[in-house]
């Protein structure tokens, strides 16, 4: 059984990581089936799960996020390193650098944020204080003083719907709200993940800085081509972080409640 998995963003599209790939389609309540690749990381299985399709195809605010996190509960997984391309409001926190999120703003408006509809189900309210997997976070850390990579331990992410990028107005209202990064996909992958009980981790690469920042126009090669070019650092650290993930002894298993995994 799979228990660890990758969730590739912008940039990260392939497990080159891992050997005996094997590609699956899993069905869920929720959607198409969802693709995934499974292969080994030594000795350990990794599940591979590719955010906007194998080659970007998917825009953020058409991800079927409800889907994507079922696929992985269903197949075993418990624990979660996600990446992410992010702007940056924060000029501490600069082009090439990561970040290690620890808490996030929800600025999505149509987004299916919940698996939780009520009805027979009930409501469910979920502790959100924090957001991230303090074990994992707690690891990726490890990774980067291993790994002689630059990472910001903490980093608060605020979530647009996109595909859009923001204003400069909108920037400086992120910045005055605490926000230290932008960007459009982390919510809502990562209340899914709690709502399941899932161990879930995000490694942030800064790709720019945000609008009205840098004085330039944004655009999605820059984008690209950053990622391209920061890419071995973004591998060594989750190389390392699934090298040193073992048994979970944190609390997210405890947050999860039922969530139905299977089409009626």
């Amino acid at each position: 059984m799979v228990e660890l998995a990758v969730i590739g963003g912008t940039g990260v599209y392939d497990p080159d990581i891992l050997v005996d790939l094997r590609e699956i389609e899993v069905e869920t309540p929720y959607g198409p089936p969802v693709k995934l690749t499974t292969g080994i990381y030594e000795g350990k299985e990794v599940a591979f799960l590719p955010r906007h399709g194998s080659k970007h195809g998917v825009p953020p605010h058409k991800i079927n996020y409800r889907a994507n996190m079922a696929a992985l509960k269903k197949i075993g997984v418990k624990r979660v390193y996600a990446t992410a391309a992010v702007g940056s409001m924060n000029r501490d926190m600069k082009p090439g650098e990561a970040v290690l999120l620890d808490q996030f703003i929800d600025f999505t408006k149509s987004r299916i944020t919940t698996y939780y509809d009520g009805g027979e189900a009930g409501v469910v309210h979920t502790d959100f204080t924090e957001p991230y997997c303090s074990e994992l976070r707690g690891i990726m850390i490890a990774a980067a003083k291993e790994e002689g990579v630059i990472l910001h331990e903490r980093g608060t992410y605020i979530c647009t719907e996109g595909p859009r990028f923001e204003t400069s107005a909108e920037i400086r209202l992120f910045s005055s709200w605490g926000a230290d990064v932008v960007g459009m996909t982390n919510v809502p992958e990562v209340t899914l993940a709690r709502e399941l009980g899932l161990c879930y981790c995000t490694i942030a690469l800064v790709t720019n800085f945000a609008a009205g920042i840098a004085g330039k126009i944004l655009t999605h090669q820059e984008v690209l081509e950053a990622m391209a070019n920061n890419i071995i650092n973004l591998r060594k650290l989750l190389a390392r972080g699934i090298r040193n993930t073992g048994t979970a002894t944190c609390r997210c298993s405890s947050f999860g409640t039922p969530v139905s995994l299977t089409r009626e």
